[in-house]
């Protein structure tokens, strides 16, 4: 008989000393590997009992599959905190919500930054960052002995370099699901430790250990790549290849789910969206989530209005889970600001009926959507002829090798056929731009489609947009952004990156997860002016001083202008104390010179820099 946690064991054996790594980071015992090969410590697969619970990714799907049946999407809250206690103290005013409501939730128990970093090679990035952003390892394990998962089934998030090994500590853990995608996103290619193709690979590890193990799986993400100003095409091309991992990994689509965004501004290009993804996904589950505001109105009545708006969309449109927002401008939120909300889209769901809405604009959408997609996927295999969404089915993708499957993925990426304004990837061509236009649908500019993908089948904007610009620095003035700890989120930095090049500084971009000590030294060598950094796990206390500290150590802090951004707290009810410090003390406690928070004005931000220079005599 065929054993069958064969692939599992085999990783585990080869990664053996990124297992140790782990272990030692975050206190948790892993599966040991014996001088002869044997595994010690590794739970059988799904289903099996729990602290008193048969758990495994079956009930999610069965969740899933009720939610079609009834037309009511199962909400897929989100929330996790540092300890087990802390998230079961917190999550307990979800639970009582639901039983309130007589609903079952798929809780999406988020988890630490620090799980996205490689444990052998990224210790130093886990050490700086230890304790943020969500549920730490040991306080999963903690949060399913109080009781975790006994009633709402959970999920984990175990994105970024080596998701197969939080994982694993999932499956030990007892949780019934995990959160694997992006697997393929160029926003997760780079910057910190790993190159693309490494994770790639590790990605494809994951979806092998959810296959053997029962596990269910978020195997990519449309959202992330829309956060990043990539269209939705490319996201659903980015998906399918994805899927295509994962049938090469075995995994059955009864465990297997997409998630997507949806924006709420134009009704008709969401339900063509999810429809485009419904025609051609191996998955059985569609996991919808709201686009949040980039800027968040000051008034969170108006923020949950949009929210709302977005619910009824998933559920004209179809989903099988919902994400519930809960209308709170930074932070994690508290469990009871996520009861309101899932209060809030419950009554949603109740009131609004789940008619079939049909018209051309939708039809047209729809087929827009997915002969992109089709492009992108015949370029990245270099088809000879044209490929149609019914095609698209496992048999497509067993025609490749996995090694051929992952190498095309990787060469896609590398030669700009897969490809978003603001990806992340230091080892990624780039080359397109994009626009929102007025109906809410991202389009690309003329001439600025993805490299070696059939541009007449491109969305391309018909509206009245400048060709974006190489522009020369026209200051002598040198600035250096970057984001420092266990964070990849760029999109801010991006944006303020944008801003200063405008006003004609040269910018030096390190993008995310950088020690605070290498981005002074970059400054250093750079001989820059200007150093921003930006933290949104609400870890500038502790990171944003070692970049003052270092500046000061080579002798450069008095000529250097040090700013920051980010979140002053990660959790929410502790954010505005902070801001009224600031306030009433200024930033120095941060170390920085000025903090510009959410919501800041861009051109204000440049503005006080210029004034900051002038006072240095850099003009």
């Amino acid at each position: 008989m065929s054993d069958p946690q064969l692939k599992t064991k085999k990783i585990i054996v080869e990664d053996n000393d990124f297992l140790r790594a782990y272990e030692d980071a975050f206190a948790v015992p892993m599966p040991t590997v014996g001088r002869d090969g044997s595994i010690d410590g590794l739970p059988a697969p799904y289903p099996r009992e729990v602290e008193g619970v048969v758990r495994g990714g079956w009930r999610i799907h069965e969740l899933g599959r009720q939610a079609l049946k009834t037309g009511t999407p199962v909400q897929n809250p989100i929330l996790g905190r540092n300890t087990g206690e802390e998230t079961w103290k917190e999550s307990k005013e979800m639970y009582d919500m639901a039983e309130k409501l007589g609903i079952k939730l798929f809780h999406f128990v988020h988890s630490e930054a620090t799980r996205h970093i490689d444990p052998l090679h990224g210790r130093e990035l886990i050490e700086q960052s230890r304790g943020k952003g969500g549920i730490t390892p040991m306080g999963e394990r903690d949060y399913v002995k109080l009781g975790g998962g006994s009633v709402h089934p959970m999920r984990i998030n175990a994105t970024g370099d080596t998701p197969h090994l939080s994982i694993l500590n999932a499956l030990i853990a007892g949780f019934d699901g995990t959160d694997i995608g992006p697997v393929i996103h160029v926003h997760f290619g780079g910057r910190g430790i790993h190159d693309y193709r490494t994770k790639v690979v590790n990605g494809y590890k994951a979806l092998q250990i959810c296959a053997e193990n029962g596990i269910y799986v978020q195997v990519d993400s449309h959202k992330h790549l829309v956060n990043i100003m990539g269209t939705d095409g490319m996201a659903l091309a980015m998906c399918l290849l994805a899927e295509g991992l994962a049938v090469h990994a075995g995994l059955p689509p009864e465990l297997s789910s997409l998630q997507m965004n949806v924006g709420g501004i134009n009704l008709f290009a969401d339900l063509a969206l999810m429809r485009a993804f419904r025609q051609v996904m191996h998955s059985s589950s569609l996991i919808v989530v709201p686009e949040t505001f980039q800027d968040p109105p000051a008034d969170l009545v108006a923020e949950a209005a949009h929210f709302a708006r977005m619910a009824m969309s998933a559920k004209l449109g179809g989903a099988n889970f919902y994400r519930p927002k809960a209308a709170e401008n930074v932070g994690i939120p508290t469990g009871a600001s996520m009861a309101r909300a899932i209060w809030g889209t419950q009554d949603l769901f109740a009131r609004t009926l789940r008619v079939n809405v049909q018209d051309k604009i939708i039809d047209r959408r729809q087929d827009e959507i997915l002969d992109e997609a089709m492009a992108v996927l015949e370029a990245v295999f270099e088809l000879p002829g044209r490929l149609f969404p019914d095609e698209i089915k496992p048999e497509f993708w067993l025609r490749w090798s996995d090694e051929e499957l992952i190498t095309r993925i990787v060469n896609a990426g590398k030669s700009g056929v897969l490809d978003c304004p603001r990806a992340g990837g230091w080892d990624l061509k780039r080359h397109v731009h994009t626009h929102r236009d007025a109906d809410g649908i991202r389009r690309y500019l003329p001439g600025f489609t993805p490299l070696g993908v059939d541009a007449s089948r491109m969305p391309v904007t018909k509206e009245d947009v400048p060709t974006p610009e190489v522009r020369k620095p026209t200051r002598k003035a040198k600035i250096v952004l970057a984001t420092v700890g266990a964070d990849a989120h760029v999109m801010g930095i991006n944006l303020v990156r944008e801003a200063f090049e405008k006003a004609g500084y040269e910018v030096i971009f390190l993008r995310g997860m950088n020690l605070p000590e290498t981005v002074a030294e970059v400054a250093a060598e750079a001989k820059a002016d200007v150093v921003g950094v930006s933290n949104l796990l609400g870890l500038g206390r502790e990171l944003f001083p070692r970049v003052a500290a270092r500046l000061k150590a080579l002798g450069l802090r008095e000529q250097v202008v040090l700013m920051a951004g980010g979140r002053i707290a990660e959790k929410e009810e502790e954010h505005a104390m902070f801001e009224r410090k600031i306030h009433d003390e200024g930033s120095g406690f941060l170390g920085v010179d000025q903090f510009f928070g959410p919501g800041t004005d861009l051109n204000a931000a440049v503005a006080w820099v210029d004034g900051e220079l002038v006072k240095k005599g850099v003009h």
